[in-house]
């Protein structure tokens, strides 16, 4: 794995003054697990310090929360108002690096243990050697949209030692939600926090309310919201600061 690669990047940067964050360039990671190369960006808040141990926020999708969630922007903007604390954040990149048409998220998304293996046991661990941040399970994130949501339930079942919290932004599809509702029902109620929206029109709105009632009869801390739009980012543009503030509200 290229430690060192995200190592550089790191003591290079400078911060601004001002409040924005550092959003870096692809950092290209082999995972032996996989067999293939994968690549992400990480967000650095303003005044980010090399002793600091902040915590994390892992995207799946992150290339889209990136261009059509305008994710950065809503970091900036929390962390400078003093909503949030400041986070790393890890957009991972579905795309293969170098042709982004072959999108791998139908693979990896659908509780790949495999995939999973990639976060607990390479990623998470290129991350912690390479930026200050937190090394505690409580201070991680995962969470993604449609599919990736899913992959963030999945993620709560599969490696629960490794996040904390799961972030799903409309989990896809109802297939997928029925077989999630099933696992979380046999399964006992793990150590997680939840964050979970769906939408009301043209959205999987009747089996997401159910996995909700599944969820809330095991008795999870969880933040639910329904909005009235589809599957898309009308939906789920407005709702990526509900699902950080969940997580990372700073203390009044």
């Amino acid at each position: 794995m290229k430690y060192w690669v995200a190592a550089v990047l790191f003591l290079s940067v400078t911060f601004p003054s001002f409040a924005t964050g550092k959003l870096s360039d692809n950092i290209l990671i082999e995972s032996k697990v996989l067999g293939y190369t994968l690549q992400f960006r990480v967000y650095i808040p303003e005044g980010t310090k090399t002793n600091d141990h902040l915590p994390t926020v892992y995207i799946a999708d992150g290339q889209w929360y990136i261009s059509d969630g305008k994710m950065v922007e809503v970091l900036d903007r929390e962390i400078a108002a003093g909503r949030m604390r400041p986070v790393m954040a890890i957009f991972v990149d579905s795309g293969e690096p170098g042709n982004p048409k072959n999108n791998r998220r139908n693979d990896e998304f659908m509780c790949n243990a495999a995939y999973a293996q990639f976060y607990q046991n390479e990623l998470v661990p290129t991350i912690e050697h390479s930026f200050p941040v937190s090394k505690m399970r409580e201070d991680r994130v995962i969470m993604g949209l449609s599919f990736g949501g899913l992959n963030a339930a999945c993620f709560g079942l599969m490696i629960p030692d490794t996040f904390a919290g799961i972030g799903m932004h409309s989990p896809a599809n109802s297939q997928h939600l029925k077989m999630l509702s099933d696992l979380y029902r046999k399964q006992d109620k793990l150590p997680i926090r939840i964050f979970f929206s769906t939408g009301t029109k043209r959205d999987n709105t009747k089996a997401a309310r159910k996995f909700h009632q599944v969820l809330e009869n095991k008795g999870y801390e969880m933040t639910y919201m329904e909005v009235p739009f589809g599957h898309s980012w009308e939906n789920w543009g407005p709702l990526v600061d509900d699902l950080l503030l969940t997580f990372f509200a700073r203390t009044p």
